[in-house]
């Protein structure tokens, strides 16, 4: 059996699959994130490392103790600073932290050929310029650093004492020549750091350390090998087999990203593509990325006082709306693709003395779909096409936002099995590859298909002219959101 963490930004997850792919066991711990100051997002370290024991203690005792591997994925992006004793200096930087922007002109300015060399757009919510970030405003914390890790690379260390990393996660960094497959000098020195204050790199399927003694007896195991593993999309994407050039899925999760496969590295900087390296090797993947997806509908649920999100999304399947006057713009913590705006902010939009809180909902989960619809017309732009995509994340469980979304996007969404696991079944096959059991191929499948929610012609026309009064209300208060900082 193989052991999957995945390091989210609202719990860890954990999940253990047999020799066939079969769940055996799965669990999850919250998480909860702090927002100390306006584009602040942090979380303590310290809090992963006990919702990690608390997951992996919830697991079938049975099941840990034939765990054969462990693989990790989790949250990219974030900046962990450890101190030469390994003890984390301050809170961990978060991916959709937007505090950065200045730092991203001045990354440019430092090194001008940081888009060539990393193929991608320099933005607040990458690592790199949370560096610089900490250097101009937290002087005493940054002459601390002595190791930068990514969040589950951080509890890989605590699980084994080993420093590593993989590439899939580092190419989020800003400090991976993603072509290469290797560390940028010229983007760490940008930064005023060095490779030694870097994990090793390698492979989502290299194996990075062994389970310490204490820990392989607390949580009923054998002091298994632990694989470096994968960043959470890419993670994702072994679960449900996108891994060949046109597979695609969209994440349903805090953020929202569609994600493509690619047998070469495909950049489009001008269309804020991420550009990235597959958790596997030899492969590249795409990501348009979205800050607010999910974490818009538990918001606006929890805003209206209307219910839990599954009573409410009921309600609205059970009145038939499919459509409201309203729009949102769902930027409550800035926006990525296409915008790269940390200073975007959410707006409800043709407000009327009829609105009532389905509406609301309604007008939100439409918000969400046209932004993702925003983010696949920039993967189009780079020369990727594809037929269908795969859905996968906690958003996965609504077929009425399916339906909305699969309009938007004029594409059928396809629903698996275990499409809520996400990137903790994709780290437990990274686990299984790295021992040798099995090859790609084989294990790497795409799980049975639960469900096919084609686009609805009429919701499809009615949502695509939504898109320009869309963009427009976004294109007009762009001035406002920076006067409001």
């Amino acid at each position: 059996m193989y052991l999957g963490i995945d390091a989210g930004t609202s719990g860890i997850k954990a999940v253990i699959v047999d020799e066939i792919g079969n769940v055996i066991s799965e669990s999850r711990a919250p998480l909860t994130v702090s927002h100390p100051h306006p584009l602040w997002s942090e979380q303590d370290p310290s809090d992963w490392w006990s919702a990690t024991n608390s997951a992996v203690s919830q697991l079938e005792a049975g099941a840990r103790a034939k765990v054969r591997a462990i693989g990790l994925s989790g949250q990219m992006h974030g900046a962990v600073l450890l101190n030469k004793a390994r003890k984390v200096i301050r809170p961990a930087i978060l991916w959709n932290d937007g505090r950065s922007g200045a730092q991203c002109d001045e990354l440019l300015r430092r090194e001008p050929r940081a888009h060539e060399l990393t193929g991608n757009l320099i933005m607040p919510g990458f690592t790199a310029p949370k560096l610089l970030w900490v250097k101009e405003n937290e002087p005493a914390a940054w002459d601390e650093i002595d190791l930068v890790l990514l969040p589950k690379d951080y509890i890989r260390l605590r699980m084994t004492g080993d420093v590593a990393t993989d590439l899939s996660d580092a190419s989020g960094t800003l400090w991976v020549d993603v072509a290469k497959r290797a560390w940028s000098n010229e983007m760490l020195q940008a930064c005023e750091l060095t490779t030694d204050q870097m994990p090793r790199l390698g492979e989502g399927t290299m194996p990075t350390g062994i389970l310490r003694d204490e820990l392989a007896e607390a949580w009923g195991m054998a002091r298994v090998p632990v694989c470096a593993g994968g960043g959470d999309n890419a993670a994702g994407a072994v679960g449900v087999g996108v891994i060949h050039d046109g597979d695609a899925l969209l994440s349903l999760g805090t953020s929202g990203v569609l994600f493509a496969a690619t047998r070469e590295f495909r950049p489009n900087v001008e269309g804020t593509v991420h550009a990235f390296c597959h958790a596997l090797p030899g492969l590249w993947h795409q990501m348009s990325v979205m800050l607010n997806c999910a974490s818009c509908i538990d918001w606006v649920v929890a805003l209206t006082n209307t219910g839990s999100v599954e009573s409410v999304l009921s309600a609205l399947e059970n009145s038939g709306r499919v459509d409201t006057p309203e729009l949102f713009l769902p930027y409550l913590t800035g926006e990525r693709t296409p915008h790269n705006d940390p200073l975007a902010k959410g707006v409800f939009f043709g407000l009327t003395a009829s609105t009532d809180a389905l509406a609301l909902v309604l007008a939100t989960l439409q918000g969400v779909a046209l932004g993702l619809a925003d983010g696949m017309d920039v993967l189009t732009d780079a020369g990727t096409r594809f037929d269908a995509i795969t859905v996968i994340g906690g958003g996965s469980r609504s077929s009425y936002w399916g339906r909305i979304l699969a309009s938007a996007l004029n594409k059928p969404l396809i629903y698996r099995s275990g499409a809520d696991l996400g990137p903790s079944y994709g780290a437990a096959r990274l686990a299984r590859l790295s021992i040798g059991d099995g090859d790609v191929d084989s294990v790497c499948t795409a799980p049975s298909i639960t469900g096919v929610i084609e686009p609805d012609r009429g919701l499809s026309d009615t949502l695509a002219a939504k898109r320009d009064a869309f963009k427009a209300v976004y294109r007009d208060l762009k001035p406002l959101f920076r006067a409001a900082r």
